[in-house]
Order: C-alpha cells, then sequence, then structure tokens
C-alpha cells in the first residue's frame, strides 16, 4: 500500500465527524487519524469528544453519533495534548481535507489554548482535488458527460458558449439539489483560491499583496486598513483567522 509514495516524514490520513459543516461555529465529535511511517508501520488514533454543544438530528442522521454516546467524552481541550502530540511534525492527507477538516481541527487545537496553529507547515494531500485534476474537468467532458455530445468546434467562442448552456442544463437535470435560484447557485458554483487563512477572510491579490476578502472590503489591500485587521482581533472569526491578522500587524506575515 502506498508503495509508490515516498515520504520522508509521518503523513497522517485523517477524517473528522462533526456537529456541522462551520469550522468556526461548529465541533468535533470524533477524530480518527492513521499516521503512516516512512517505514510504512502504522499509527492509529481514534477518539470522540463531547463537543459541549446539542448534536443537530441533522449531524446525526449523517455519522451516527448522538448526544447520549458523546455525553461522558472528555471536551476536546481535554485531549488536545495527546491528539497535538499524534499529529506534530507529520504532513496531512485525507479527501476534501483543505476545505473542512484541516480548518476545524485547527479551531479546536486554537480554541483549546495553544497559541500557534500545530498543523501549520504541514504539507496537504487532499484525494479530492487529485480526483478533480486527474479526471476530465475540460468543457469537452463535461458536455460529453452531461448532455451526450461530441463537442464540435472547441474554443470556438459560439461553440463554447452554447456548449456550456447545455452543460449547466444536464447539470440541473441531474442533481435534483442543486438550487433553482442564481444567488445560491452562484455561491455553490464559485471557487476562490489563494488565501492565507483556513475561513477565507485575507487572500493575495495579483501583485501578492494581502488583501480583504470579504465585506465592504473586498479587494481592499490590509496596508491601507490596518485598523480593519485590528477591528477583527475583537469579533466573532475563527480563531485561526485572528493569529494570521496579529501575525500580518506585526509584520511576521508580509
Amino acid at each position: 500500500m502506498l508503495d509508490r509514495l515516498r515520504l520522508d516524514r509521518p503523513l497522517i490520513f485523517f477524517d473528522t465527524e462533526t456537529t456541522g459543516i462551520s469550522p468556526v461555529k461548529d465541533r468535533i465529535v470524533e477524530l480518527c487519524g492513521i499516521k503512516v511511517m516512512p517505514d510504512r508501520s502504522r499509527a492509529v488514533l481514534v477518539r470522540r469528544f463531547n463537543p459541549e454543544m446539542p448534536i443537530p438530528p441533522e449531524a446525526s442522521a449523517i455519522h451516527g453519533i448522538t448526544d447520549e454516546m458523546v455525553k461522558n467524552e472528555p471536551p476536546f481541550r481535554d485531549a488536545v495534548r495527546e491528539v497535538r502530540s499524534f499529529f506534530a511534525g507529520c504532513d496531512l492527507a485525507g479527501y476534501n481535507i483543505a476545505r473542512f477538516d484541516v480548518p476545524i481541527l485547527a479551531e479546536e487545537f486554537l480554541r483549546a489554548g495553544l497559541t500557534e496553529d500545530p498543523l501549520q507547515g504541514a504539507r496537504i494531500v487532499d484525494a479530492m482535488t487529485v480526483y478533480f485534476k486527474k479526471e476530465p474537468r475540460t468543457l469537452s467532458a463535461a458536455l460529453k458527460f452531461y448532455a451526450g455530445e461530441e463537442l464540435v468546434n472547441a474554443h470556438s467562442a459560439e461553440a463554447d458558449v452554447e456548449a456550456t448552456i447545455k452543460v449547466l442544463d444536464g447539470q440541473l437535470r441531474r442533481y435534483d439539489d442543486l438550487p433553482g435560484e442564481l444567488a445560491p447557485l452562484s455561491a455553490l458554483a464559485t471557487q476562490e483560491n489563494d488565501f492565507l487563512d483556513y475561513d477565507r477572510k485575507f487572500g493575495r491579490d495579483r501583485n501578492g499583496d494581502i488583501i480583504f476578502t470579504f465585506g465592504k472590503n473586498k479587494g481592499l489591500k490590509v496596508s491601507e486598513n490596518p485598523g480593519m485587521v485590528k477591528w477583527m482581533l475583537d469579533k466573532d472569526f475563527a480563531e485561526q483567522t485572528k493569529l494570521i491578522a496579529r501575525k500580518i500587524l506585526s509584520g511576521e506575515i508580509q
């Protein structure tokens, strides 16, 4: 297993089960990590936690964990040293972990009183990203999959536009849960990159300058409004976002 992967330090495959889908507001109720060593030996960590908040029924319906099942488990902060020790100095792997599992685990670490993000510097291998990049995601492939047609005159502007109309129509017909209104569909279908924090409040523009990526200051350079960065430290933002804000203010991140 993983014979073609050369490791220079341990690689942890991990997954979390949580109270919901917000890395900021929700909590981990179960954590599983399998640490693969460079010699291919393994170490396993499986823990459940009392999230100190009700587990919504819709979350329990997905992972099967109820309030009753974790009422006698420790909160994450009581196990933080064990979990931190397990993850220290390791790289990370999983499915969709870059967008969810890594951010929520980092939040739990910082919420438990750690002053630095223990996951910072870890190299992340997200199998979902590999999947999307290796399987065809071109307009031609999408048209074939969703409409059963070959794309003729590819890269002709009119042909590409007509093909895109057919692809979106095919997606809306195939996936019943896709929203039929533009605003929620836009939110679902838009992907942004190059963020400095897991909650995506700081990013970089094309020149590499740090910018705000939310609210009325979206796109504005932080150097032009350092007061906004200070304001964020006293508001309800993710702890990891505040950590990045402090590093911006101190000049550690430029």
